[in-house]
């Protein structure tokens, strides 16, 4: 009887571990990712989907190049200001906007738009763009995960090898 007892505990025990492994949920291919920093005492927050290259080609391929895209992956990316800011020396008035981009090989244009809760760029409207700003992309160290930095005054994109910059500055 015993014996019987121990086989069964044991026997739930594998069944019970099991269960749980697979109600786990896997961690998202392209998790939601933010950064957020004072700059010129103003507070800003990008948040944004972080795809991985996974041995794919990511330029020209998987982001095509002169099309609109996401700028990450899943929702669009947005930014959030909360003072009037400078791009590259253009206004971006307080507020939050998604951020989507045009690359080509040897130019991005980053776009602010005001529709800033949507999925992807599916429903992108251009009459609705704040703001659009060129920038020059650069090659990088490889990055795996994509990634956005506010640092130096500076807003930077950066996945496999490229990264894009734009300054980023309070308004005058």
């Amino acid at each position: 009887m015993k014996q019987v007892m121990i086989s069964a505990v044991a026997i739930l025990s594998v069944f019970a571990f099991s269960y749980s492994g697979l109600a786990q949920e896997k961690a998202p291919k392209s998790p939601a990712k933010s950064t957020e920093t004072l700059i010129d005492g103003v507070n800003v927050l990008v948040v944004y989907g972080s795809p991985s290259v996974r041995e794919r080609e990511i330029w020209g391929k998987l982001v095509p190049y002169n099309k609109v895209w996401r700028t990450g992956a899943n929702e669009a990316t947005t930014i959030e200001v909360h003072a009037d800011m400078e791009i590259n020396g253009k206004l971006l008035p307080e507020g939050k906007y998604s951020i989507f981009t045009i690359p080509t090989e040897k130019s991005w244009t980053l776009i602010f738009n005001s529709v800033w809760e949507q999925w992807g760029a599916y429903k992108y409207d251009e009459s609705k763009d704040v703001l659009r700003v060129e920038a020059t992309p650069e090659k990088c160290e490889m990055t795996e995960s994509m990634s956005i930095r506010l640092d130096n005054s500076q807003l930077t994109i950066k996945w496999e090898k490229l990264k894009v910059s734009v300054k980023i500055s309070k308004a005058k």
